[in-house]
């Protein structure tokens, strides 16, 4: 029936939204409605005006900003000549996914609510807000919202007489149809085959294969934190980048891993499989090679090392034939059971892997074909560009902490795309490492005698670092750097770089080591010390101001410092301040680029 179609849309980042994205594709074709799931740029958009009912799911990056894979949709969304009744005949629903530490919460959702009813569009339901930094994380508002989305929806499209919900209890079928395939099939394993040869450059369906050129540790022996500088060349490759872009990094599964995964579920790694649409709406995975091989599953696809997420127990529960395991995995499927999972998995975050390992009996009862449906594809890591073409053509750098911290559990966390890079040795090997490129969220000045203020504490130094280059490469001044770190002679990056441009005229460079003295000195005291200057930079000389870095706390203490620089050097109270900067912010000489 034309009735019962629906259509989810996601714009995701991560891939938490395209996860809450299929949830709900899974909920209504219990509801008997035919469903597909598309990123919004997959979806041809000119449809849009023939849908009946669509549901969005969207996250928040940088800035406010949409994810990549919503970009295209959102920009002919604003063009101007589009009529307010384009979407009349269309009911929607937006559910955002976001962060409340961040200053732009689910920012991407209010603006495409918004904009969805500014065109005639129809809300089925109120905007859905959900918040990571909630105790029992974004589920906490996905349930209740879904619970009032699905009455409303069947309000306006009953169930057909002869039919039901599907009990949650019925195993859905599985996304794919596995078939083993013998050892003489032709395979086009262990070589790279382009996806899709259409496009046109490296993304992430054809990545291009980058020689690692060196990888070397900047911080000292002794310090706490081991910090990266990755030189990648891309001759041949066609990419460019401008200061502000970001590499995508695609990382496999480490090694110890894959052994253990491959060893609990009693796979054998030569086992080749081919894979069959069991579903019309859900498309086969452009990146497998057709066969392939277990090894290159647990390598390179099943993302074993993330935090698994609720349908995962889910699916358990429905294979579990041990009654204490199974008892365990529904609870955790239940929104009772939130805060108990959130313990268990999300707050020491337990891998997909350490997860299997603590329960034994089910590893035994899971068909190969609901694999798929368990462990998410392993997602891209974004890293600021952190060089200039023009100082370094053909390369690529990235400057990367090695994520390793303590949770409850014994074995510490371990980030899997920095311990991979970090463990790679290109004196020994020609390593290649798959990559692409993508626009950053931060877009810096194009006229050179617009000066810049840039406060880049730890790694948030990246960006800065190639716009540095690319200025001074051309012998443009105007460099305002706040560096902050906790000692001099452990965690300055790149000083012997800064020391020739300073000396030049080129750049100035604010340093704050907070841990040198006996009381703490962060980025924003020096900005407070300096605002006589930095007022003169931002009111006289229209100067551009960027923060990069980690959000926890520091972009906020940052904006307060400036803020405090307004009403002190600028004569203004707290109201004109913090006016005068969202102004700035709304012409982009404020940007942010903080990550969690």
């Amino acid at each position: 029936m034309e009735s019962r179609r629906l259509t989810v849309l996601y714009g995701s980042q991560t891939g938490t939204a395209q996860d809450v994205a299929e949830r709900v594709a899974r909920e209504a074709k219990r509801r008997h409605f035919s469903t597909k799931v598309l990123a919004m740029d997959q979806y041809p958009i000119a449809s849009l005006i023939h849908e009946p009912m669509v549901i969005f799911v969207c996250s928040t990056t940088g800035q406010g900003d949409e994810p990549d894979n919503m970009k295209v949709f959102w920009k002919f969304l604003l063009r101007k000549n589009l009529p307010t009744n384009s979407l009349c005949q269309l009911n929607f629903a937006v559910l955002g996914l976001g962060d409340s530490s961040y200053q732009k919460f689910n920012f991407v959702a209010k603006k495409l609510q918004k904009r969805l009813q500014q065109l005639g569009g129809t809300p089925l339901h109120t905007l859905g807000l959900a918040d990571d930094q909630h105790d029992l994380g974004p589920d906490a508002v996905v349930d209740p919202w879904l619970n009032t989305l699905w009455n409303n929806v069947l309000s306006l499209h009953p169930l057909p007489p002869d039919k039901a919900i599907i009990s949650e209890h019925i195993l859905p079928p599985p996304r794919y149809k596995v078939q083993f395939v013998d050892g003489d099939e032709p395979s086009m394993n262990g070589l790279h085959v382009p996806a899709d040869s259409g496009v046109s450059g490296p993304s992430q369906n054809n990545p291009f294969y980058a020689r690692l050129v060196s990888n070397d540790r900047i911080t000292a022996d002794d310090h706490w934190q081991d910090v990266r500088l990755i030189k990648l060349d891309v001759s041949g490759s066609g990419l460019s980048h401008a200061a502000g872009d970001v590499v995508m990094i695609q990382p496999p599964n480490l090694p110890d891993e894959v052994q253990t995964f491959i060893q609990l579920l009693k796979l054998n790694p030569e086992d080749r499989i081919l894979l069959q649409q069991n579903d019309p709406d859900i498309p086969l995975p452009p990146t497998l090679p057709q066969p392939c091989t277990i090894q290159h599953l647990v390598e390179q696809y099943w993302d074993i090392h993330a935090v698994p997420r609720r349908w995962f127990f889910t699916l358990l529960s429905y294979f579990a034939d041990n009654e204490l395991e199974k008892e365990k995995f529904q609870e955790f499927s239940t929104a009772e059971g939130q805060e108990e999972l959130y313990s268990y998995c999300n707050r020491p975050k337990r891998t997909t892997l350490e997860v299997l390992e603590d329960f034994p009996h089910v590893i035994n009862t899971i068909p190969v074909d609901y694999l798929f449906d368990l462990i998410p594809p392993i997602q891209p890591r974004a890293f600021s560009i952190a060089s200039s073409l023009q100082a370094h053509p053909n390369e690529v750098h990235i400057l990367m902490a090695v994520v390793q911290y303590k949770t409850k559990l014994f074995t510490p966390r371990r980030g899997l795309c920095s311990t991979w890079l970090s463990s790679l040795n290109p004196q020994k090997d020609d390593i290649r490492v798959p990559m692409w490129i993508r626009r950053g969220t931060i877009s810096f000045p194009r006229t050179p005698a617009t000066p810049v203020i840039m406060v880049g504490p730890g790694t948030g130094l990246a960006p800065f670092r190639g716009f540095i280059q690319e200025r001074t490469t051309h012998g443009i001044g105007g460099n305002v750097l706040f560096f902050g770190c906790r000692n001099k002679d452990k965690d300055f990056f790149c000083a012997s770089e800064w020391q020739p441009l300073v000396e030049k005229g080129l750049l100035t460079v604010y340093t704050a080591f907070s841990r040198d003295q006996e009381e703490k000195i962060y980025v924003q005291q020096r900005i407070k010390e300096n605002g006589a200057l930095i007022w003169d930079l931002i009111h006289n000389q229209e100067a551009w101001i960027f923060i990069a870095g980690n959000a926890k706390q520091m972009p906020t203490d940052v904006q307060s410092a400036l803020q405090s620089v307004l009403m002190e050097h600028g004569d203004m109270g707290e109201t004109e301040a913090d006016r005068y900067i969202h102004s700035l912010e709304h012409r982009r000489r404020y940007q942010v680029e903080a990550w969690s």
